[in-house]
């Protein structure tokens, strides 16, 4: 019985969970940024790629397809 109280008090005592699951939140946190930012960046180059691609449709003998950023 006194071993039963012991493991139980250890485990009552022992923080590794509680940091476990707090790095857990940061690690989660630090991605959903990471992969907002991706998204954001990435339909910026897009539309800047739209934009050229726009502006040099007809130009020097080419056509530019602005959707699928495809040149000839």
């Amino acid at each position: 019985m006194k071993k039963l109280m012991t493991m139980t008090r250890q485990f009552r005592d022992d923080e590794n969970g509680a940091a476990m699951v707090e790095y857990s939140i940061l690690v989660g946190i630090i991605a959903g940024a990471a992969i907002l930012a991706i998204l954001a960046i990435g339909g910026w180059v897009s539309g800047r790629f739209t934009g050229l691609c726009t502006t040099l449709n007809g130009k020097a003998g080419g056509t530019c397809v602005a959707g699928t950023g495809v040149g000839t």
